[in-house]
């Protein structure tokens, strides 16, 4: 694939090889240290890509993969799945978060869901400007993090 195509598709087992080599783009950029869902290293990469569950685990592949994505929480008994993101560092700017964003509130609303929660670190004022105007609101603060929520579920 090349970087005039692009896919959003489910991690899975064929995406190991690309997965790791993201998730090490990932574990090495300072940027990325607000988004510590799991760890960035290859049994990260093999534990997703392999991934057998109601969570759902998302890439953006274009030359690679660019983009990575999460709803989950489903698996540990919640309704309300949490939403993570990050973009590859050489693809920030492009519109790749806010094409990611979109695409898995639609995943969550083909679940049935009526609401989304993430959570997000103050300084991080780029990916909070980008969650508000996607119509995130921001209360409770838990281990330094603004949770927001976005309900309804829109684009």
């Amino acid at each position: 694939m090349d970087s005039d195509t692009l896919q959003i598709v489910r991690a899975a087992p064929e995406h190991l090889d690309i997965l790791t080599e993201f998730f090490a783009r990932v574990a090495a950029d300072e940027a990325s240290r607000h988004f510590h869902p799991h760890p960035f290293d290859a049994a990260g990469a093999a534990t997703i890509a392999s991934f057998q569950g109601r969570d759902l685990y998302y890439l953006a592949i274009a030359d690679g993969v660019i983009g990575y994505g999460m709803l989950r929480g489903w698996d540990e008994g919640y309704e309300v799945p949490s939403l993570g993101i990050v973009v590859d560092p050489a693809w920030r700017g492009r519109g790749i978060a806010r094409l990611l964003m979109q695409f898995l509130h639609g995943a969550a609303r083909i679940r049935g869901c009526e609401r989304i929660r993430l959570k997000v670190y103050p300084e991080n004022v780029r990916a909070k400007a980008l969650y508000e105007s996607l119509g995130y609101r921001f209360g409770e603060v838990t281990d330094g993090q603004l949770i927001g929520s976005l309900s309804p579920i829109r684009g």
